[in-house]
C-alpha cells in the first residue's frame, strides 16, 4: 500500500524551498527525457500530480507511455526520494480543474490563458537510495 501523506509537506514545499522536483519520462520508443517541473503536490494517498504548461516533450512522451519517475532531493531535509508510477493526462474536466486549484501560483502565473494539462500520477513505488520505501503490486 501506498501512503504518501507524510512526504506531502516536502513536496508540497519543494519550489519554495528551491528544490525543484524531476520527472523523466520516456518515449513509446524509449527515448528518455528529463524536465523541471515546479507544481510538483501530493495530490491523494497514492497520487503526486503536476501542472504540465509546457506542453513539450514531458506532455509528448507521457501521451504515448504513461510511465513516470519523479525525483525529489532536499539537502536541508536530509532526503531524496524516486516514485515510480503511471500517468492520467487530463486536458479537461473536473480532475483538471481540481489539480490546477491546487498549483503553486508562481507556476500557474507561467500559463496565463491556462492552457496547460493537468497530469496525475498513480504511484506504485517510492525508493530511497536504494531502500524501496513503499510498494505496491501492479
Amino acid at each position: 500500500m501506498i501512503d504518501l501523506r507524510e512526504m506531502a509537506e516536502a513536496i508540497d514545499s519543494a519550489l519554495a524551498e528551491g528544490n525543484v522536483c524531476l520527472v523523466a519520462t520516456a518515449s513509446a520508443a524509449g527515448m528518455p527525457d528529463v524536465a523541471f517541473k515546479g507544481s510538483v503536490m501530493v495530490f491523494d494517498t497514492d497520487h503526486l500530480a503536476f501542472w504540465e504548461r509546457s506542453g513539450g516533450q514531458t506532455l509528448s512522451n507521457l501521451i504515448e507511455n504513461p510511465q513516470a519517475c519523479v525525483l525529489y532531493r532536499s539537502r536541508e531535509r536530509g532526503v531524496a526520494w524516486r516514485f515510480f508510477g503511471g500517468t492520467e493526462v487530463h486536458a479537461a474536466g473536473d480532475l483538471r480543474d481540481q489539480i490546477m486549484a491546487r498549483t503553486v501560483e508562481a507556476e500557474l502565473n507561467r500559463d496565463p490563458e491556462r492552457t496547460g494539462s493537468a497530469i496525475l500520477i498513480r504511484v506504485y513505488r517510492v525508493v530511497a537510495g536504494r531502500n524501496v520505501l513503499q510498494s505496491r503490486d501492479e
